[in-house]
C-alpha cells in the first residue's frame, strides 16, 4: 500500500527489498525503481539519494546502512516493530542532519482522510480472497511466506445458525 499511496501522491518511488523476487509486483504497484538490499552495491549506488525512507518490515536492519541512503535533512520512518531493539548510530544522524522517526497508525480523522484519498485515486489493496474452509492452508502459506499480499476470508458462505 505504501508504494501505491506514494505513487498516487506523485512521488518517485523506489522499492528496496531483500531480493528481486517481487520486482515485477513493485513496478506494477507504482515504483519506478527496484533494488535488492542483498547486493552490497545497492548501498553504494544509492548513497544520499532519498528524502524519505519508509521501513515497513519488522526485521532488525543495520540502520547505518539505511541512514546513509538519505539526503541532508532526510528521514527514515520506522513503521515495523522489530523483535529486538535496533542500535541507532549517531554519526549518520548528526553529520547529515538526518532524522529517524516512527509511526504506527493515525486516528479516525487521518484514517478517513486516507480512505478518501484512496477512493479518489483508485488505490486498492492487493488481496487474495479465501473461503473459510481454506483457513488452515492459508495459515500454512503465511508461515511459508507464500502470500501476495493479504488474505481476506469470505464469510458469505458461512451458514447462519
Amino acid at each position: 500500500m505504501g508504494v501505491k499511496l506514494a505513487a498516487a501522491m506523485g512521488a518517485e518511488v523506489t522499492v528496496l527489498s531483500q531480493s528481486l523476487k517481487k520486482m515485477e509486483d513493485g513496478l506494477r504497484l507504482g515504483a519506478r525503481h527496484y533494488y535488492a538490499t542483498s547486493d552490497p552495491a545497492t548501498f553504494d549506488t544509492l548513497q544520499g539519494s532519498f528524502d524519505l525512507i519508509l521501513n515497513t518490515v519488522s526485521a532488525n536492519l543495520d540502520l547505518s546502512q539505511y541512514l546513509s541512503l538519505l539526503r541532508v535533512d532526510g528521514t527514515l520512518a520506522e513503521l515495523g516493530l522489530p523483535e529486538h531493539p535496533m542500535e541507532v548510530p549517531p554519526m549518520p544522524l548528526v553529520a547529515m542532519r538526518r532524522n529517524l522517526s516512527g509511526s504506527m497508525i493515525g486516528g479516525i480523522a487521518e484514517t478517513q482522510e486516507m480512505l478518501d484519498f484512496c477512493a479518489e485515486h483508485g488505490v486498492t489493496p492487493e488481496i487474495e480472497v479465501v473461503e473459510p474452509d481454506y483457513i488452515n492452508e492459508a495459515y500454512q502459506r503465511v508461515l511459508a511466506s507464500d502470500v501476495r499480499y493479504r488474505f481476506v476470508i469470505d464469510t458469505g458462505s458461512l451458514a447462519a445458525d
